[in-house]
């Protein structure tokens, strides 16, 4: 391989790890730092993308309208598809929160899940929302008409590193605030919290729904990044599992644990590719399991030797620079 194809797969990677990053800073907030058991990550991860891409989108005409059946189209810019991905994801996390809050974390786990595979079937069905199970193509990318094609993922790469880095210093600085320090106390200890006066139903809710929204951006980020998106996208391996391991891998309750693990697994996952295209043409077939047989073993690895992950969780929070 050419040293500009190098380049170039190593860009791509570091997009999409970087996407992938800011869906583990949401689930940090929301596991790492509240104790809240979200396996419904693919739910928000569909929502933010769709919310964006028919934000940003215009309505179809023509004979392709016979087609393509969206609610919205109204054309906006990016930032107006980051900003509504955010705004709707936060909407149905609140929609969620009331009736699943309640709920002890093996029920809260189940319910997030069913929720999450939920909203998939109901973008594949009903055609009249986004089009089923053909999904929208042609989404548009930010300042694609002043970048050559050829270059524009590095582009992109810069957008996607500092919203990255936006979102990550926005929940460093509400972590390590009093509103911090009190999701870490219900995580600990529910009573002892609720003894001290805290309202934990309220504060479980702001965590959930600020760490929905943050997943919300992860996907209208993935959206204009492949500017095609389908329901089939949206599984509980790609949209949930990997980024639990991710942030498992990297350390849960610490920002930078969960930044670094989402690098590590995707850097991991797409370099089995190159493994598995050494295997003999008889297992070539079985690659793709062969790729989840090594994610898993990576996890099992990181839990026994080191089950607060390469980062540890951070004692001291109250500041953020010592």
């Amino acid at each position: 391989m050419e040293i500009g194809g190098i380049v170039a797969y190593l860009v791509s990677l570091a997009i999409l790890a970087g996407i992938y990053a800011v869906f583990t800073l949401g689930l940090n907030i929301q596991w790492g730092y509240t104790g809240l058991f979200n396996i419904g990550i693919a739910g928000f991860f569909c929502i933010g993308a769709y919310a964006s891409a028919l934000i940003t989108t215009p309505m179809p005409t023509g004979i392709y309208a016979q087609y393509v059946h969206q609610i919205f189209g109204w054309n906006l810019p990016f930032v107006f598809g980051i900003l509504g991905a955010a705004l709707v994801c936060g909407f149905i996390a609140f929609l969620i929160g009331i009736p699943t809050l309640r709920l002890r974390e093996d029920y809260l786990a189940i319910a997030t899940i069913g929720i999450a595979e939920t909203i998939r079937l109901v973008f594949n069905n009903e055609q009249w929302l986004a089009n089923g199970p053909r999904g929208l193509m042609g989404l548009p990318q930010p300042l694609q008409e002043w970048i050559d094609p050829k270059h524009y993922n590095y582009i992109y790469l810069v957008i996607v590193l500092l919203i990255m880095v936006i979102v990550y210093l926005l929940i460093e600085r509400g972590i390590r605030s009093p509103w911090g320090r009190v999701l870490r106390a219900i995580r600990e200890d529910e009573v002892s919290a609720t003894m001290s006066g805290k309202d934990i139903f309220h504060f479980k809710m702001q965590s959930l729904i600020f760490g929905s929204m943050v997943m919300g951006i992860g996907g209208a980020l993935y959206a204009h990044y492949t500017k095609a998106i389908s329901p089939d996208v949206f599984t509980p391996l790609y949209g949930t599992f990997i980024i639990w391991v991710m942030l498992m891998v990297g350390g849960s309750g610490n920002n930078k644990g969960a930044i670094l693990g989402a690098f590590v697994v995707w850097g991991i996952w797409t370099g089995t590719n190159f493994m598995t295209d050494l295997l003999p043409y008889t297992l070539k077939a079985r690659a793709p399991y062969i790729r989840f047989l090594l994610i898993g073993i990576l996890l099992e690895v990181i839990l026994i030797y080191r089950p607060q992950g390469l980062l540890g969780e951070e004692k001291k929070i109250s500041k953020m620079i010592d």
